[in-house]
């Protein structure tokens, strides 16, 4: 039987016998009201249930509650920094585009709303670029070990108290692992759990916060700090080829790194050990199409025709992207929607559905869906992570979402600053949110990843600690020198 059919199966026995529990305790005190017996007489139903319910409370009870101690982003080096025309310029000294590829690609960097101070590693500076496996492990070693340091020196955790580790780098996997290459850095304890997550997309960040959760939960006793760090390395996956569906990812992807500090503790607790936490998790999901064939070749990584290997972005990911959203959505909906706007949407599609078999002639297909009521999701979150995919993707996605400008504002700044910098882009808007100082106790954050697989993750974070720190985040992170800029006003 699969596992969560079975606890499903489980919970649903609980409750039935709960309820069973409850109609006897009543029928017991009838009758021991229509006997006219003693006082004392009245408490043994009570008592019953009173064990009953601690008993079942034992095996049943709720996980504890994850958190977020706090986050880091890196701000890499001004050397580093790309401006478009230096970028324009640079593709056509190194040799390996012809005139079409690069026009292709200035048009595709002009429309996605990408700003003149994003990253590349210092491999891809040269001419040519020089994408060797050395290059790759020393951007790794340049992003992971700054990031980390400022993470640990802002939560005052030692990385010898650190439990567990888990590090998604989607496009890079070597032996000895990433993850073993921080562990050995940081002189890691010998049984910490460490975990690397490749192949996983924009969307692994999520995941990583799953499995650093799971890890939580299941060695509460010996696990009290996991991290999970965020990076893709950049240098791996430039595209040297002329293949426009490619083509795209040289367009986009940018170099950074972040990283979270996790930890658990009692439900409702926001301090575990010394060490307050800021956020708390609320809700965690994950959806995928993987068994879907179009779904599934919709994004992927291999080789064109001449042999050069590159990330290919199928024509209809638009239509794949759709539906994946849908189902993830309905996935994660009702756990995170208040119940006022469950009732409202629920009278609203019993309307909708109503008026429409009256009509004896019914709309077109895009007049239906356009009249569709939707779910209003500002109700379940004050603040917006999305994915960075550029400035028409974004924006199509916020209005999915029924979402404003306001809301999709972090996540066009981020690209605008910084470009796509796959699982990490989240972990910046978030430090966006913060920088601008809008995210106050008890106010929600909703972090959605969409990434290859295909795959749509939610982590949904409430803060609830913090406070003290609020004002002088804005004077740290990767926004400290350019937040009064921001948002950027178009024309």
């Amino acid at each position: 039987m699969d596992v969560a059919h079975k606890d499903h199966l489980l919970a649903a026995g609980r409750a039935a016998l709960g309820v069973a529990t409850l109609v006897l305790c009543v029928l017991a005190e009838v009758v021991v009201f229509a006997f006219r017996r003693g006082v004392v007489w009245y408490a043994v139903p009570v008592c019953a249930v009173l064990l009953l319910w601690r008993r079942l409370g034992g095996r049943a009870a709720a996980p504890a509650d994850v958190g977020m101690v706090d986050f880091a982003c890196l701000r890499p080096p001004r050397r580093l920094r790309i401006p478009t025309p230096g970028l324009l310029e640079h593709l056509r000294l190194i040799g390996c585009f012809d005139d079409g590829s690069v026009e292709f690609m200035s048009r595709v960097i002009e429309a996605c709303g990408m700003g003149e101070e994003t990253y590349f590693p210092p491999s891809l500076h040269y001419i040519p670029p020089s994408a060797t496996h050395a290059d790759a492990v020393q951007e790794a070693r340049m992003l992971f070990f700054p990031t980390l340091d400022e993470l640990f020196a802002k939560t005052g955790v030692p990385p010898s108290a650190v439990g567990a580790l888990v590090v998604n780098c989607s496009g890079f996997c070597p032996a000895p692992s990433l993850a073993a290459l921080v562990a050995a850095h940081y002189r890691m304890r010998a049984d910490v759990r460490a975990f690397n997550l490749s192949g996983m997309g924009c969307a692994a960040g999520v995941v990583g916060v799953d499995v650093a959760r799971g890890v939580l939960r299941a060695h509460a006793a010996t696990v009290t700090y996991a991290v999970v760090v965020s990076a893709e390395i950049v240098t791996v996956g430039w595209y040297s080829g002329r293949d426009r569906c490619k083509l795209l990812l040289n367009c986009f992807f940018r170099t950074g790194c972040a990283a979270a500090m996790l930890t658990s503790g009692a439900a409702g607790d926001p301090v575990v050990g010394s060490v307050p936490a800021k956020y708390r998790l609320v809700a965690l999901a994950r959806t995928n199409r993987t068994a879907d064939d179009r779904s599934y070749a919709s994004a992927v990584r291999e080789e064109d025709g001449e042999g050069v290997t590159g990330f290919s972005i199928g024509r209809g990911l638009g239509g794949v992207a759709r539906d994946l959203l849908r189902a993830h959505l309905l996935a994660l909906g009702p756990s995170i929607l208040p119940w006022h706007e469950k009732l409202r949407y629920a009278a609203a599609l019993l309307l909708f559905r109503r008026r429409q078999r009256s009509k004896k002639h019914p709309d077109d297909g895009d007049a239906v869906n356009a009249d569709v009521p939707r779910p209003k999701f500002l109700t379940a979150a004050s603040h917006f992570c999305l994915p960075s995919s550029g400035k028409p993707m974004i924006r199509r996605l916020a209005e999915g979402l029924g979402l404003g400008e306001r809301e999709a504002e972090a996540a066009l700044s981020t690209f605008h600053r910084f470009g796509n910098q796959s699982a990490a882009s989240l972990w910046y808007q978030l430090a966006y949110h913060e920088a601008k100082g809008r995210v106050r106790r008890g106010d929600r954050v909703w972090q959605l990843g969409m990434g290859s697989g295909p795959k749509a993750n939610s982590a949904v974070w409430e803060r609830v600690g913090g406070d003290r720190a609020a004002a002088a985040a804005a004077n740290e992170g990767p926004w400290a020198d350019c937040i009064h800029r921001f948002p950027v006003r178009e024309p």
